[in-house]
């Protein structure tokens, strides 16, 4: 089996790659790729199992081929083998993440750019067959005094489910909805990914309005636009500037007035929780999440309108293209209008594993918003409700008691069960549902990535097994996610616990309890 390597990963296997040429220099080069990804976690947590190890790879989409890895080739943009790119292709199949500019499925996708790298098979196929899952007696003897540790709160519940055959292995108030925090992101991210594709890009795009010099930058909902030089493969402000001063050119055009368009989203741009630097205004058009401080993930001060932000910031990078540039108010771009030029975001695979991963949640209320688009209902905090709740149930998915007033977790009006998440996670798993992949790949990494970088110490038994989705509020803990036990059984679980009070006891009570199940054979 041949699966890909997720992006998380890449930052810890050139340190894996030093550690094993030190420590075994004549590793035959069949066998170096594995060697190398393998001992990033081992390096980090020497109590797992062999079988860990190998099915945590597979799990996390390391490359785990019979008898002949190095012949797959080297990895390309995505963490996919080109070989796995040709296996598939010989096969008719395509599809798949992030593989190259403008190659996904949106509208505006440049003329004569790519098509759509084809994928290879889930990257979870070969976990559990043969291998025995826990008993669910076991389960519960290892998990119930965890979770009655008093850092949990009053309220809190829990279910484990074994992704092979999708059992129910342990369950404590399952289908008692709950506030989930950030946890919503995995409901948003599956809605997303089945309503509009993992192929999918979103356009941001410039017009010239009939018989005028007047240019309409058209927001196209894509929060991750970078007004950047490095865009580390996001759609840039500077190459709409420079095409569409180009597109200006040839129309003998070197002054013009600048207007924006952010209709494509209806309803309030600000979130119920008010202004916080966790999100910006919910826009059609931003650039670089309207963040203030050049960052890019995490909190930080944002622009109060990300649209005027963007649009002055866009005229400013025509100034410099030599075109004269007056401002003008936001207007709806004619139908008439002639294009300029467009640029598109990576596809939404590539904007799930970022979401994830990092807990963005402005990429979160755009993803709800595709979802409402794709579904012919307002782009707004309601329409997304409807649409992601439709989209979920069309997956047949568990809905009693299930709430998406968000697309981010931000709102104490969402509810979500344990039992929901599991069917989420296994799902997303599951190779019926290759489209869900990048829920899994873009899950943190215990003690490597993402929210869960710092929280899983070097002795850890999770550190390496645990993918998870954190989410945290005020007096809300939760955390769901996957792990390989050790004897190599890949679980989905989701823990959920409200009215805690110290939120680093509730945080380090729902690591230990996702490590305990790490360690556990229990049969």
């Amino acid at each position: 089996m041949v699966v890909p390597e997720p992006r998380g990963w890449r930052t810890a296997r050139p340190h894996a790659v030093r550690l094993a040429r030190a420590a075994k220099p004549h590793v035959v080069r069949g066998t170096r790729a594995v060697v190398h990804a393998t001992r990033a976690v081992a390096t980090r947590s020497m109590k797992l199992t062999t079988l860990q190890l190998t099915a945590g790879a597979a799990a996390f989409g390391l490359a785990l081929s019979a008898g002949a890895v190095a012949a797959a080739g080297p990895w390309d943009s995505s963490g996919q083998r080109t070989a796995e790119q040709d296996w598939a292709a010989s096969h008719d199949r395509e599809g798949g993440a992030d593989h190259g500019r403008g190659s996904g499925t949106a509208s505006g996708t440049a003329q004569g750019a790519p098509k759509p790298a084809p994928s290879a098979a889930s990257v979870l196929t070969g976990l559990g067959g043969s291998v025995p899952a826990p008993t669910e007696q076991a389960l519960a003897d290892v998990l119930a005094p965890l979770l009655r540790a008093p850092a949990l709160g009053s309220d809190r519940t829990a279910a484990v489910v074994d992704v092979t055959t999708g059992k129910t292995l342990y369950g404590l108030g399952a289908d008692d909805a709950l506030t989930p925090a950030s946890t919503t992101k995995i409901a948003t991210a599956a809605a997303a990914l089945s309503a509009a594709g993992p192929d999918h890009r979103i356009e941001t795009r410039t017009v010239l309005q009939p018989d005028s010099k007047e240019v309409v930058l058209v927001g196209g909902g894509d929060p991750t636009l970078t007004a950047h030089k490095d865009t580390n493969g996001y759609a840039s402000l500077r190459t709409l500037a420079a095409d569409t001063a180009a597109a200006l050119k040839k129309r003998d055009v070197d002054e013009v007035t600048v207007a924006y368009d952010t209709s494509l989203y209806s309803g309030p741009a600000l979130h119920p929780i008010g202004v916080n630097t966790n999100l910006a205004p919910v826009s059609a058009l931003m650039v670089d999440e309207a963040r203030l401080d050049g960052s890019s993930s995490g909190p930080a001060d944002r622009g109060a309108d990300p649209a005027s932000d963007a649009a002055k910031a866009f005229e400013q990078l025509l100034a410099d293209h030599g075109v004269r540039t007056t401002s003008a108010a936001p207007v709806k771009a004619s139908g008439k209008a002639d294009s300029l030029a467009a640029v598109d975001s990576p596809p939404l695979s590539t904007l799930v594993e970022r979401m994830l991963t990092n807990s963005d949640n402005d990429i979160a209320e755009a993803l709800a918003r595709q979802v409402a688009l794709a579904a012919g209902e307002p782009a707004s905090f309601e329409g997304a409700e409807t649409a992601v709740r439709a989209a979920l149930d069309k997956l047949g998915l568990p809905l009693d008691g299930a709430r998406f007033a968000d697309g981010s977790g931000l709102n104490r009006d969402d509810r979500l069960t344990a039992h929901l998440l599991t069917a989420l996670l296994a799902k997303a798993a599951s190779p019926s549902h290759p489209e869900l992949r990048s829920i899994v790949t873009g899950l943190p990494v215990a003690g490597f990535t993402g929210t869960l970088r710092t929280r899983y110490a070097d002795d850890t038994p999770g550190t390496g097994v645990v993918r998870a989705k954190t989410g945290t509020l005020t007096g809300v803990n939760t955390l769901a996610g996957t792990v390989v036990d050790t004897d190599g059984r890949l679980l989905a679980f989701a823990f959920l616990a409200t009215a805690t009070t110290d939120p680093t006891g509730a945080q380090r009570a729902l690591d230990t309890t996702a490590s305990a199940l790490a360690t556990c054979g229990c049969r």
